[in-house]
C-alpha cells in the first residue's frame, strides 16, 4: 500500500482576501528587489577577482563601499586615534599629506607635551613658526632648546681671512676673520631672539601649561667676550626686542593658571630679578619645581630671594647659582610650612664667585637642618673653574651630595678635593665626572702624586654607590683604572675614560709578551662584567663638547626623578 503526502507551498497569511493579496503583491516585490541585490554584489564580486594584478586575493571590505570610502573618510576621532600611536616626527610628517589629517593631526590630545631641539638658523624659524602655531595655544608640557653649536664652527667660506687676494696678508688677515666671525655672531643673535619671540608670541594665553622650560646653549659666546655690551647692543640697538621678550616672559608667568614646572637655564637676558613677581600667590603655592640660571646678570643681582621664596611652599626641587643659596633661603626652606626639599641642583661658576660673596652660604648647621627636615633630600654640583680654596669652604660636611660634575678651563681639581669628597659623601655620591681641558704641555695632572694611594681608586672603594665616573684631561694609570673596576664591579654602570687621560707603568711596557692595551681592556671588562673600552673620540662625549647642556639635562631628569 503506497501513501502519497502533498506539503502544501506556504504562502503569506491572508493571501486569499483583497487585503491579503495587496500584502502578497508587496512581499514578491520585496523579494525580487532583494534577488536583484544579490545579484548585483555577486557580479561585482566576480569582477573584483578578475581584476588585473589581484592574483585571486581576497577583496578588503573597504573595497566593497565604493570610490568614496577611503582614509579621509574615517571619522576624525578614529583617525586622531590611529595617529596617536606615531611619534612626533612621523605625525609632523603625516601632516603634509592632506588638510583634513592637518586638522586630525594637530588635534590638542596628540600633543600634550613638547619638546623642541633648535639649531640657530635660518632654517629653523619656519618650521618653529609652523608648529607654534598649531600646539602653542593648547600644549601642557613645552621645553625647548636652543643651540649655536657647528653654526660657527670651522672656516667661514668664500672670503675667509688670510685667502683673499689683497697684498696685506698679514695683519689685515685677521681683522678680516674676526670681522666675518663678529658679522656670523650678529647674525646668530639676531635669529636667537626670532626664535625667542616665536615661542613666547605663541604661548602667551595658554592657559593649560603646565611645566615650561627654556634654555639657551650660547656658553661659546663667553668666549668671546662680554655678549651683552658688543654683540647684543649691536643687533637691539635700542633694546626694544630684550625689553618685548622680558615683558612676554612675565605676560606667560602673570596668565597662567596651572603652572607647576618652571626652568629657565643660560636664557640670554630673559629672566630678570623682578619676574617671579608676575606669578599669582595661588601658582607660586603650588609650583613644584622652579630652575634659574643666568650667567649674564649684571653685578650682583640675584634673579630670586629669600623672600620671595617664602611663597613656594609647595617647592620640591630647585636649581640656583650657588652664589644665590644663601643661608636665609635655607633658613626659608626648612620653616615647617613648606613641604620638604628633595632635589637641589647648584651651579658654582668662577663669574659668579668674583662677582658675589661666598659669606652668606649655608653653613654647616644649614645642611643638618635642611637634611632633618627632609630626609630624601639630595643635591647635584655643577663646578667651574672654582679654586681649591673656595671648594674647601663650599664642602660642607652634611650636604646629602650626589652628583658632582667638575669642569675645567683654567684651574685644576686637586688630590685632596677628591679624597675630602669620598670622605665626606660616601653614603650618597652615585655620579662623580672629572673635566679638564686645560691646553698644557707638561701633560696632564696626576691626582696620585706624592701619594700612597690614588684618590680615584678610594673614591671607588668609599663610594659603594658609585654609578657613574667619567674622566678626561687628568692622569689615569692603568693599573688604577683596572682597581677601579675591580672594585666596583658591574655597579659601576658607566666608566668613561679617554684614551689620552690613561698613562701605563714603566714594567707594563717593558713587558714584551703582553700587549699592555689590550690587557687593559680584557681585565677593566672583566672587573666591570660587561665590554669597556676607552673613549677614542673626545667630542663624542657630550659632558665635555656641552658642559652647560649637560648640566641642565641632567638636572631636568635629576628633578625628575622624585
Amino acid at each position: 500500500m503506497l501513501l502519497f503526502l502533498s506539503v502544501p507551498q506556504p504562502r503569506p497569511p491572508g493571501a486569499r482576501t483583497r487585503a491579503g493579496a495587496a500584502r502578497l503583491v508587496r512581499w514578491r516585490r520585496r523579494q525580487r528587489l532583494r534577488l536583484l541585490q544579490l545579484r548585483r554584489l555577486r557580479g561585482l564580486l566576480r569582477g573584483l577577482r578578475r581584476r588585473p594584478g589581484t592574483g585571486g586575493r581576497r577583496p578588503s571590505r573597504m573595497a566593497l563601499c565604493g570610490q568614496a570610502a577611503g582614509a579621509a573618510s574615517l571619522p576624525s576621532e578614529l583617525i586622531v586615534h590611529i595617529f596617536s600611536f606615531l611619534p612626533a616626527p612621523d605625525r609632523l610628517r603625516a601632516s603634509a599629506s592632506c588638510s583634513h589629517w592637518r586638522e586630525c593631526l594637530f588635534y590638542p590630545a596628540l600633543w600634550p607635551q613638547l619638546r623642541i631641539c633648535l639649531r640657530v638658523s635660518p632654517a629653523e624659524q619656519p618650521r618653529l613658526e609652523f608648529l607654534m602655531r598649531k600646539c602653542g595655544w593648547f600644549v601642557r608640557e613645552l621645553r625647548v632648546e636652543f643651540a649655536a653649536e657647528n653654526y660657527l664652527s670651522g672656516g667661514g667660506g668664500p672670503g675667509d681671512g688670510g685667502s683673499g687676494g689683497g697684498t696685506d696678508t698679514g695683519t689685515g688677515g685677521e681683522d678680516g676673520e674676526a670681522l666675518q666671525l663678529s658679522s656670523r655672531w650678529l647674525e646668530v643673535l639676531r635669529i636667537y631672539l626670532e626664535l625667542v619671540l616665536c615661542v613666547l608670541l605663541s604661548i602667551r594665553n595658554n592657559r593649560n601649561l603646565q611645566k615650561f622650560s627654556l634654555f639657551g646653549d650660547i656658553s661659546v659666546v663667553h668666549q668671546q667676550g662680554s655678549l651683552s655690551s658688543t654683540y647684543l647692543s649691536r643687533v637691539d640697538p635700542d633694546g626694544k626686542k630684550i625689553k618685548q621678550i622680558q615683558q612676554l616672559f612675565e605676560e606667560i608667568l602673570s596668565n597662567s593658571r596651572q603652572l607647576k614646572w618652571l626652568s629657565c637655564g643660560f636664557m640670554l637676558e630673559i629672566v630678570t630679578p623682578t619676574s617671579l613677581s608676575s606669578l599669582s600667590n595661588p601658582i607660586a603655592n603650588t609650583m613644584e619645581h622652579l630652575s634659574l640660571l643666568d650667567n649674564n646678570i649684571p653685578g650682583n643681582s640675584t634673579l630670586i630671594t629669600a623672600v620671595e621664596l617664602e611663597r613656594f611652599v609647595n617647592l620640591r626641587s630647585l636649581a640656583l647659582d650657588f652664589c644665590d643659596f644663601t643661608a636665609e633661603m635655607a633658613r626659608v626652606l626648612t620653616d615647617s610650612n613648606h613641604v620638604p626639599l628633595q632635589r637641589l641642583s647648584l651651579l658654582v661658576h668662577n663669574a659668579s664667585v668674583m662677582l658675589k660673596s661666598l659669606d652668606n652660604m649655608p653653613n654647616d648647621e644649614h645642611w643638618k637642618a635642611l637634611s632633618r627636615k627632609s630626609s630624601s633630600l639630595r643635591v647635584y654640583l655643577m663646578v667651574f673653574d672654582i679654586k681649591s680654596e673656595d671648594m674647601l669652604k663650599i664642602l660642607k660636611p652634611s650636604i646629602p651630595l650626589e652628583r658632582v660634575h667638575f669642569d675645567s678651563y683654567v684651574t685644576c681639581v686637586s688630590g685632596a678635593i677628591v679624597d675630602l669628597i669620598s670622605r665626606q659623601y660616601d653614603k650618597f655620591l652615585t655620579h662623580f665626572i672629572l673635566m679638564n681641558d686645560m691646553i698644557d704641555t707638561s701633560g696632564f695632572p696626576d691626582l696620585s702624586d706624592n701619594r700612597n694611594e690614588d684618590p680615584l681608586v678610594l673614591l671607588a672603594w668609599r663610594c659603594t654607590k658609585l654609578t657613574l665616573l667619567a674622566i678626561h684631561g687628568y692622569t689615569v694609570w692603568a693599573h688604577n683604572l683596572i682597581a677601579i673596576a675591580r672594585l666596583r664591579g658591574s655597579d659601576l654602570k658607566v666608566l668613561q675614560v679617554t684614551e689620552e687621560s690613561i698613562d701605563f707603568d714603566q714594567g707594563e711596557l717593558a713587558d714584551q709578551d703582553v700587549d699592555p692595551v689590550q690587557n687593559l681592556i680584557e681585565q677593566v671588562s672583566l672587573g666591570l662584567g660587561q665590554s669597556w673600552h676607552a673613549v677614542l673620540d673626545i667630542e663624542s662625549l657630550s659632558v665635555f663638547t656641552e658642559p652647560n647642556r649637560h648640566f641642565y639635562r641632567e638636572m631636568q631628569s635629576f628633578s625628575e626623578d622624585i
